[in-house]
């Protein structure tokens, strides 16, 4: 049987669209309809109702472009996910086998391409085949009037119109014919087959003839033989029971019939449509994998999901972006690079188990871009909850998967110190440092026209053992919380805040509610008390890594629709939220962490052969451990974070066995715990990192001008801190002493006669009581040097390290 190409409509087919309309308005039409609209004659339907009926149609049926599956790609355009409705991907009809055209035609229509929109011959035939057998055994509809009932099923938006497409009525039998005498006068024949082909239903969740020759036998339409397009042809009629998935022996059944209608017809010879019905149906199903679930990075595509669903560009609510999504045959480019996701799945995996009553978590990405490269989570994505599975999304932030986040400890320490050195703080100041401290909370500046706060916080240190003096290198290197605090009070509360939110820390609580509860920008906020993401945190150091230029964190760089033409490019959204000198001063101080005597030198040092610089973060009570780090060109959060099994309460770390070790309160910290992760994951793509260094701060940055520091004792506070403030310097107060001088008045500044510009002035202000006399006991104590890594905890806040 040979398939003519038909581009527009002949002679013959408008005679048969005129024969068409005669026939249903006359004598032969009444009988017609008593078999395509059986109604009709039951409700003694006349010949002229009919016709009338025929004449209130509309003319044409526009037709919307079928749904068809997205398609979500790597960096590199491996394909990692696929999103739909329907598993459907459009061909044209010559990218269909040649024996799969013509074994639909001769089972469903072998006319079709004789015939106008209704086959008056194939019609009466099955008349008499269904009167004679008192039953249905032949239907009469051509393929043009299947595919326009195809297509008024799939454009039903309504519970009414899918009602009206599916009646089995005297009206939508009429209607669906008026719209194929339409389709059959404005399109070629070949384009009715084609878009039948794809709109059609194979059964197994299966949509058009691609989807379904790659579902079930593996291969593209293009390469379907002839058992495979056989036993596809049969489904059409009853895709659920013939499903070969399900009920093989039936679908040979009704391949077999098929083959013999196309010996029948002559498509093929009896002995090649005998010899197929002794082969097996030689199915090699692939599942379909709809969704992030079956992705090779399920959180990253989660992520970017979720991402382009709040893109108003893509639909004007979430329910258009959720439709244009599943059903747009997108094509989505994301920033995602497997080997990247490959190390930090491993490192993640290596150091939580997905049982635990603990999470990891991390995110990497690239400075400069603000691309997101890889996320991985311990408890995988699923719904048992006793498998350790979780459709929660804790390394992104709240919005993107639904997890609260977890207490980000220390790691928001660099936050102060880079609006330290804003405020012109020199790296060399230095704070007389004690293990504890009670400081005034009044003492802390808030953002202008904000409340002051009130009350004292009570903070202590667990990285050293006695009183020193310390710069901000050892401050950081050693993570003391009382220096943090005393440098978080010059610097103020407000401009640290500013600076985490500029970074890309979503931080949207500053007061909290009436009662306080849930506040953010309050004086402990240096010691990382609000909540935050693996992604947020490796956004904001990215930015320490970019010398200031600060890039919001993105998955998806395009978006293509399904002929390939770009819909959306998505480009890097950046912006200098710090000056390049401060960022170098930070990375000069963080980089110290990396290095002898800090805390991640054995574990971020070793084996990691190009420059890098970190942060640790321990929260209180241990229920969160952190470890951001980075080089120039990736940065890097992990996160360990006790959670229950809900995955919205945080649990203390010890106490729990992670990864089969038990964990002792003194043991929890994060260069311990989270630091191995980050450095497992970071050693294993080394090798793609340019080796290139820090660019070192200015030697402003790091000593200051010395100046002198005028003397302000006997001066009131408020005089004292003018005339420094005059002078070039940061002056705090530091509380009264004894002193002769009168209460309230300044007894002494530290330091005092020459220092940096820039540099914080504390001022000891009177109590009015002298000091006692010196005795000389014979001998003196020498200071002691920095003490020991502890575990002490900084009221309402983290630990040091």
């Amino acid at each position: 049987m040979s398939v003519p190409r038909d581009e527009r409509p002949t002679a013959g087919r408008v005679a048969s669209h005129l024969l068409v309309m005669l026939a249903v308005a006359g004598v032969v039409g009444v009988l017609v309809a008593g078999l395509v609209i059986p109604f009709a004659g039951v409700a003694g339907v006349g010949a002229r109702n009919v016709a009338k009926t025929m004449d209130n149609l509309p003319a044409e049926l526009e037709t919307d472009p079928l749904p068809q599956k997205t398609r979500i790609l790597d960096s590199d355009g491996n394909v990692i996910a696929t999103l739909y409705d329907e598993n459907r991907v459009n061909v044209s009809l010559d990218q269909v086998s040649r024996i799969m055209v013509k074994a639909i035609v001769a089972i469903e229509d072998s006319r079709f391409y004789e015939h106008g929109a209704l086959d008056l011959k194939g019609t009466l035939r099955a008349l008499i085949t269904n009167q004679a057998n008192d039953g249905v055994v032949q239907g009469g509809s051509s393929i043009t009037q299947q595919m326009v009932k195809l297509t008024l099923v799939q454009q039903a938006d309504t519970r009414a119109e899918k009602k009206a497409a599916t009646d089995d009525t005297y009206a939508r039998k009429l209607r669906e014919l008026r719209y194929a005498i339409a389709f059959e006068q404005h399109h070629s024949k070949d384009w009715i087959l084609e878009r039948y082909l794809n709109i059609a239903y194979f059964g197994d969740g299966t949509y058009g003839i691609q989807s379904a020759a790659k579902h079930y036998f593996g291969v593209n339409a293009s390469h379907l033989g002839l058992r495979q397009a056989a036993t596809l042809a049969g489904l059409v009629k009853n895709p659920t029971g013939y499903d070969p998935t399900n009920s093989p022996d039936r679908a040979i059944e009704r391949r077999d019939v098929v083959l013999d209608r196309m010996a029948e017809l002559h498509v093929i010879s009896r002995e090649r449509a005998a010899h197929a019905k002794e082969q097996k149906l030689g199915l090699h199903v692939i599942p379909a994998k709809n969704g992030c679930l079956y992705s090779r990075a399920p959180f990253f595509c989660d992520y970017a999901y979720n991402y382009l669903l709040q893109d108003p560009s893509l639909g004007k609510s979430v329910a258009e972006r959720k439709q244009l999504l599943k059903s747009g045959g997108l094509t989505i480019r994301t920033t995602l690079n497997l080997q990247d996701q490959a190390a930090a799945d491993k490192a993640v995996t290596d150091h939580v188990s997905k049982g635990d009553q603990a999470v990891g978590a991390m995110a990497m990405v690239q400075p400069g871009t603000g691309e997101v490269r890889a996320l991985a989570q311990s408890r995988p994505m699923g719904n048992s909850e006793a498998q350790g599975e979780t459709f929660l999304n804790y390394a992104v932030p709240t919005k993107y998967g639904d997890s609260a986040g977890f207490q980000a400890g220390s790691t928001f320490k660099p936050f102060v110190l880079a609006a330290a050195v804003n405020e012109g703080i020199p790296l060399s100041t230095t704070f007389n440092t004690p293990v504890s401290m009670t400081i005034d909370q009044d003492e802390f500046a808030n953002c202008p026209g904000a409340p002051s706060f009130a009350g004292v916080w009570d903070v202590s240190s667990s990285t050293t053992t006695s009183t020193m003096n310390m710069d901000l290198y050892y401050g950081t290197q050693k993570s003391v919380n009382t220096f943090y605090a005393m440098l978080e009070r010059a610097t103020g509360v407000c401009k640290p805040f500013q600076i985490a939110k500029k970074l890309g820390v979503e931080l949207t609580n500053p007061t909290g509610d009436a009662q306080g509860n849930g506040a953010e920008r309050v004086p402990t906020f240096t010691l990382g008390i609000a909540n935050a993401s693996p992604l947020e945190m490796a956004e904001a150091y990215a930015t320490f890594a970019a010398r200031g230029l600060h890039c919001d964190a993105h998955p998806v760089t395009s978006i293509e629709d399904s002929s390939g033409n770009v819909l959306k490019k998505y480009s890097n959204d950046c912006q200098q939220a710090l000056p390049q000198s401060t960022a170098d001063a930070v990375n000069d101080v963080l980089r110290g962490v990396q290095e002898p005597g800090g805390f991640g030198y054995d574990i971020g040092h070793t084996g990691l052969n190009v420059p890098s610089a970190a942060k640790t973060g321990t929260t209180q009570d241990g229920k969160s451990v952190w470890y951001v780090g980075y080089t120039t060109s990736m940065a890097t959060a992990a996160m360990i974070a006790g959670a229950s099994k809900d995955g919205q309460r945080p649990i203390p770390l010890a106490g729990l066995t992670i990864h089969g070790t038990y964990i002792y309160d003194s043991s929890v910290s994060g260069s311990g715990f989270a630091g191995p992760m980050w450095a497992e994951a970071m050693q294993a793509i080394q090798g793609t990192f340019p080796d290139t260094d820090f660019v070192a701060p200015d030697a402003t940055e790091v000593s200051g001008v010395t100046t002198t520091v005028p003397s302000v004792s006997g001066m009131s506070v408020t005089e004292a801190m003018s005339v420094l403030k005059g002078a070039g310097f940061n002056p705090i107060r530091g509380g009264a002493v004894n002193s002769t001088a009168p209460a309230g008045y300044v007894a002494y500044t530290s330091p005092s006669g020459s220092a940096p510009s820039g540099s914080v002035i504390t001022i000891y202000e009177s109590n009015g009581i002298a000091p006692p006399k010196p005795t000389n006991n014979g001998g003196g104590r020498g200071n002691n040097g920095p003490g020991n890594n502890g575990n002490g905890n900084g009221h309402g806040g983290g630990r040091g390290h």
